[in-house]
């Protein structure tokens, strides 16, 4: 997993620039990667709104921000702003790139985003603390412009490490995400990508990735050495850990549980699956007594494979997401 900190007017070697775009690579996929890097830089660059101009087709689309929550319970109250891609908040950002892929028109990024904490974010006062988060985006790039972008952060991880709670609203509400039953049925998914084809490795490690979603995932297909580096909601587990209650899982928490697949993107030995956990609130989670609500939350798997075998397996979860779908802020600790 290579790495390029992108921060004002540099980039670490083999990562796309400027220069690298006119003489962009041969292949369509390095293309859009390149596309995506370059506007991924351009957030740092003083002049980079003209870049990103140029990069962003008429009509583009942001579908999801990547501080969703914090945003959105921030409009209205009068907070100043937190600036361009949060740089007066924190001036000093650099994002760290840890991965990147990409299939047909689609890129997945996933970044660090790391700073320092200098003035208002979302109405939280600044902290001077020091940052670094986790954020995922998957652009969708076609004829060499960015039509869509989807992007989730670590918020959870966010307030952890600014020790700070959600800004209260003046009406004392909060803005609750809400349940969109989009997406596809595991087995649907299934269903079509065994009817493949099925001849190069990323159509078979992507059709073994979204088995695991299926009704029915067959033994075998993780290698002995099979590790989880990342939970899907590791705030959430630590809490739980932390408070003898960490069997409490969201799988057994959610009896009901039916997963929702977006997005299966395979290149190389690497497939990321943008999905959904959705289901019902029927029993504790992590120590918080059952609800009865239905919840929704995004979550991101990213899978290595070697020898056609899963090797690895990382998960990145919207933890704020589920506490304010489950009115349990206070699991932020």
């Amino acid at each position: 997993m290579g790495m390029c900190a992108l921060a004002t007017g540099a980039l670490a070697p083999g990562c796309a620039t400027s220069e690298s775009m006119r003489g962009m690579p041969g292949s369509q996929l390095e293309r859009n990667k390149a596309i995506a890097l370059r506007f991924k830089q351009a957030q740092g660059e003083k002049d980079g709104e003209a870049v990103i101009d140029q990069l962003l087709a008429p009509g583009y689309r942001r579908s999801r921000a990547g501080m969703e929550h914090l945003a959105r319970n921030a409009e209205g109250q009068g907070h100043p702003s937190a600036g361009p891609n949060l740089r007066t908040a924190i001036p000093d950002r650099v994002d760290v790139i840890e991965d990147v892929i990409a299939e047909g028109d689609k890129v997945g990024l996933l970044f660090r985003l790391t700073g320092t904490h200098r003035a208002s974010l979302f109405g939280i006062a600044p902290t001077g603390r020091k940052i670094d988060i986790y954020e995922a985006a998957i652009l969708r790039i076609v004829d060499g412009r960015i039509v869509e972008g989807w992007f989730m952060a670590d918020e959870a991880g966010l307030l952890k490490q600014l020790g700070a709670k959600l800004p209260p609203r003046t009406d004392g509400k909060h803005v609750v995400p809400a349940v969109t039953n989009a997406g596809e049925d595991p087995d649907v998914v299934l269903r079509r990508f065994e009817r493949g084809p099925l001849a190069a490795r990323e159509d078979r490690q992507r059709l073994i990735v979204a088995q695991s979603k299926g009704a029915a995932p067959p033994p075998g297909v993780r290698s002995a050495d099979y590790r989880q580096t990342r939970q899907g909601f590791q705030h959430l587990r630590d809490y739980g850990n932390a408070h003898g209650v960490g069997k409490e899982t969201p799988t057994l928490a959610l009896p009901d549980r039916r997963d929702l697949i977006d997005e299966v993107i395979a290149e190389g030995n690497t497939v990321w699956m943008q999905f959904k956990i959705a289901g019902t609130h029927k029993a504790n989670l992590y120590g918080w007594p059952a609800t009865g609500r239905r919840i929704e939350i995004p979550e991101i798997g990213i899978a290595r494979f070697a020898d056609g075998k899963w090797k690895e397996g990382w998960y990145f979860g919207d933890e704020l997401g589920l506490m304010l779908q489950l009115g349990a802020l206070h699991m932020l600790g």
